[in-house]
Formats: C-alpha cells, structure tokens, sequence
C-alpha cells in the first residue's frame, strides 16, 4: 500500500502551501534572484543535449534551466499543483505526475534511460519515511550504467546523513564525490548539508 510523503503531509495540513510554494519561486525569479545554482553543477556533469531526469522536480526551477542550456528534461513530482505550474511556466520540457517510490518510467513510455537523474531542494527529507532506498534505487534503474545520480539535501530534516550514505549502498550505488554545497565546497563532519554525486555500482 502506497504511504503519503512528508510533502504531501505538509499540503494536507495546509492546502494553500503548494501555491505559496509556486508563487514564492515566482517572485524570486521576477526580482532575478539567482536559483541556477544546482543547475550550474549538473549542467558540467554532462555533454550538451543530454537526457536529464529531475526528480522531484517542484515547479521545474532546475530542470527548466537545464533545459535552457541545451538539455532533453522529464520532471516528475508526486504535487499536481507543482506539476501544473512547470507545465505552464516551462512548456519545453517534459512533468509528470508521480510519487517517485513508484517511478517506472518505461512503463510511462520514457524508454531511453538518463544520463543523470537529480534530486535537489532536499527531495530526500520530503519523502515518505522508510522508502528511502526505494527511490535511490528506482532512480538508479533509470539511468545508464555510466550515468550518475546526484542528490542534495540539509541536515536536521529526519534523515542523517550517516543514514543516507548507508542507503545509497543498499540501493546499489557508489558515492563519487560528496559536497558540502552546489558550488562544491567540501563536505566535512560539520556539514550541515550535502550534495553527493553517485553511480550506478556497477558502472
């Protein structure tokens, strides 16, 4: 049976979030704030025109960027209000409903698996509890075997980081690099937040 995430749990709670959540990111980007941060870090990971697969993906903020610098994008997020507003706001790109403990994207007729798969704007802390190594492992089904895929998240959010880097081995795989933020400043035991860059443990 399919368990509510901490993001929906939040919208229950209060069913106006999902909205302010659209229209703070709205303003920001109208006051030109600068949120191409994780982009940025993606965007130098991978060639030109490669497939990119942002996984809860909000309103589409970094996937929309990376579409911007030449990259083919599929977003997938479990809110149909986040959903809607990327679809209106980033038209160019690919959003799709869906919680991302159940993400079978070749079921969905995505075929071709990714080059990269992010998830950024602590994705991780806002899933269901316990289906942690469910999604890592989905979103490493879903790219190549040379592919990678990149995580960040904040300490203090229900999920420790020791956790984490215990479930990326579980859900098969290997840490490349870890950081302490997107622009790469290192990840030490004081971090309060972390940006892991991982593959397929095969690869």
């Amino acid at each position: 049976m399919r368990h509510a995430t901490r993001w929906e749990d939040k919208t229950t709670a209060d069913p106006n979030h999902s909205t302010w959540y659209v229209e703070r990111f709205r303003r920001m980007v109208a006051d030109g704030a600068d949120l191409a941060g994780e982009a940025r870090m993606i965007d130098a990971l991978i060639p030109r025109g490669s497939r990119v697969l942002d996984a809860g993906c909000g309103p589409g903020r970094v996937g929309a960027e990376l579409a911007a610098r030449g990259h083919l994008v599929t977003g997938v997020d479990v809110d149909p209000v986040l959903i809607e507003a990327a679809r209106a706001d980033h038209p160019r790109s690919e959003w799709l409903l869906g919680d991302l403990a159940e993400l079978d994207l070749p079921a969905r007729g995505v075929l071709e698996p990714f080059d990269v798969a992010v998830a950024a704007g602590n994705v991780m802390t806002f899933l269901a509890p316990g289906t942690e190594v469910e999604v890592l492992s989905r979103l490493a089904a879903h790219v190549r075997a040379d592919g990678r895929v990149v995580l960040g998240f904040g300490a203090g959010r229900g999920y420790a980081f020791e956790d984490f880097f215990a479930d990326l081995d579980r859900a098969g795989l290997r840490l490349e690099a870890a950081f302490s933020t997107w622009d790469l400043r290192p990840f030490t035991s004081t971090s309060d937040f972390v940006v892991a860059v991982t593959a397929p443990a095969s690869a």
